[in-house]
Parts: C-alpha cells; structure tokens; sequence
C-alpha cells in the first residue's frame, strides 16, 4: 500500500490518508487480517504528525475498516457486504455530484445528461 499526500490539494492530510487507506481495502489491495503501519512508522514515513495518522485510524476504526488493538497495531477487519455496499454507493454519488456540476456548467439538461449516461453504461456493458 503506498500514501501519496499532497499539500496543496485542499484536503486535510488525515482524509488523504483514510481516503487511500479506505480505497485500498475496498480494491482488496487490503485483505482482511493485513497488519497496517504503526501510528509512529506511517507518521515517519509520510513525514507528517503522530495526531494526524492517529486520526485517520480512529476514523478507519470508527466506520469498520480497521481494528486497533494496543500494542500489537491496526489490522484490517472483514468488510461486511452492507458496508462495502454503503462506502461505494458514497463514491458514486460524489462522483455523480461532480458530473452534475460538470453538467451544469456546459448547459446540458436533464436529458442530455441522461443520454451521455446511458450511452456510457451501454459502451462499459458492451466491454465487460
């Protein structure tokens, strides 16, 4: 798993790294089971503070990513399908709010937004 971290993205450096973290269990990139970095090695490694990669595992704990245990580290927990399907149904709806702003902004309406979808979903079904 690599944390890339970017400064000048306008996301606070703890989202970056749940953010990626989150995406990588979802991918399987993450298996159930897989011991993460320690709070203090990801913190030495991304050269960013103990309080920031503390709060990106208390988040990843908190929304059922991971489990903390003391002093053994943070380990991936089995993804329940409700909660796989939850964290992705998020994803497409903020991708699907950044296609609306898109949308808005070149003046397509609700059809033509429509016929761009389902033109879309037919050309990625057709590859599958």
């Amino acid at each position: 798993m690599r944390v890339v971290l970017s400064n000048s993205s306008g996301v606070p450096l703890y989202q970056q790294v749940k953010d990626q973290i989150g995406t990588a269990i979802l991918s399987g990139e993450l298996a159930e089971g897989d011991a993460l970095p320690s709070v203090r090695a990801l913190a030495r490694d991304l050269r960013i503070s103990i309080i920031t990669t503390t709060r990106a595992y208390a988040e990843l704990a908190s929304e059922g990513f991971i489990s903390t245990v003391p002093g053994k580290g943070a380990f991936v927990l089995a993804l329940d399908s409700a909660l796989l399907r939850e964290q992705l149904l998020r994803q497409v709806e903020e991708g699907l709010l950044t296609a609306l702003d898109a949308a808005r902004r070149a003046g397509l309406g609700r059809q033509e937004l429509i016929d761009v979808m389902d033109g879309l979903m037919r050309t990625e079904f057709e590859h599958v």
